[in-house]
């Protein structure tokens, strides 16, 4: 642990790599972490609104920006961080039986699935629910399935499985979706999937595998419906644990607070993605680059133009 890196970066999604591409640019020697490259982004089915790109999953879009770091010289090392402490100007940063030191930490962890905490969601994960669309569609080829949610992620997920299952619900609270005006119309003009608005699930049951899905309001004249799969897709918390331990400033739903140039509270500690206030809590994978960006850019005036 002798060597003092100029900025080690945790998180390897899009603001992560981002900000790898910037530091190696900048020629600041530092280390990017992440267990698995991309995260959330790498189970995106078809991605269609990153500038300059017509149509790419974002598995291929992680895979060419981890490329293009190792192009600069650059390795994800493949641990997951479990501290950080800060001495005077240095961080450490300690992984499972290792520990690196930094003058810099550029935090960007991204989001966690979020739960809806039903009973039958957690018996049932891996027999029947799921999180992740991109994962599992393949095993309900022919089947019926429901996805919770009406945001642009339901629809992206809805309009997958759709291309495999014999029939998709959509069941969102709200009286209309959430998404986007572009997936709304994809989702109306698709024979196979159907809306069931203004209505919670509120228990997921079945014997050894998911079979069917409580409904808080009627649908027809049953309450309750047949399915083989439940895909949640409500949103995502901020993976925020490790900044909140530092002393990171959060605000009420646990983003860390940034300003301008992604730094925070802590001085030394920058953020950037879909983890920080910033971009208006827009978190796209545009926004979360050029975050990731700044936050690089940040450092560099922080330690070579002192």
């Amino acid at each position: 642990m002798n060597e003092i890196y100029d900025l080690i970066i945790i998180g390897a999604g899009p603001a992560g790599f981002a900000a790898s591409i910037y530091a190696a640019r900048y020629k600041l020697n530092h280390l990017i972490f992440g267990t698995t490259a991309g995260g959330q982004i790498s189970e995106i089915h078809n991605l269609e609104n990153y500038p300059g790109i017509l149509k790419i999953s974002g598995a291929e879009l992680i895979a060419k920006l981890n490329e293009q770091i190792e192009n600069l010289g650059v390795r994800l090392t493949k641990e997951s961080v479990s501290a950080i402490t800060k001495n005077g100007d240095v961080f450490t940063v300690e992984t499972t039986g290792k520990k690196y030191q930094s003058r810099a930490i550029i935090l960007a962890m991204g989001t966690e699935y979020k739960k809806i905490n039903i009973p039958g969601e957690k018996e049932f994960t891996g027999r029947g629910v799921s999180y992740c669309p991109t994962c599992d569609a393949f095993f309900f080829r022919n089947k019926t399935v429901c996805v919770l949610g009406g945001a642009n992620s339901a629809a992206s997920a809805a309009l997958e499985l759709a291309e495999v299952a014999e029939k998709v619900y959509m069941i969102f609270r709200r009286d209309k979706m959430t998404a986007e005006p572009m997936w709304v119309e994809k989702i109306m003009n698709h024979s196979k999937i159907e809306l069931v608005s203004g209505t919670n699930v509120i228990e997921i049951k079945g014997d050894k595998k998911v079979e069917k899905v409580i409904l808080d309001k009627a649908k027809g004249d049953q309450n309750h419906l047949d399915v083989d799969g439940v895909f949640v897709e409500v949103g995502s918390d901020p993976g925020a644990a490790l900044a909140t331990k530092l002393g990171v400033k959060t605000d009420e739903d646990n983003y860390i607070i940034v300003n301008p140039d992604m730094s925070t509270n802590i001085p030394g500690i920058y953020a950037a993605g879909d983890i920080t206030t910033g971009s208006n809590k827009f978190r796209q994978i545009v926004t979360a680059t050029a975050e990731g960006a700044i936050a690089a850019a940040s450092v560099y005036k922080l330690l070579k133009l002192k």
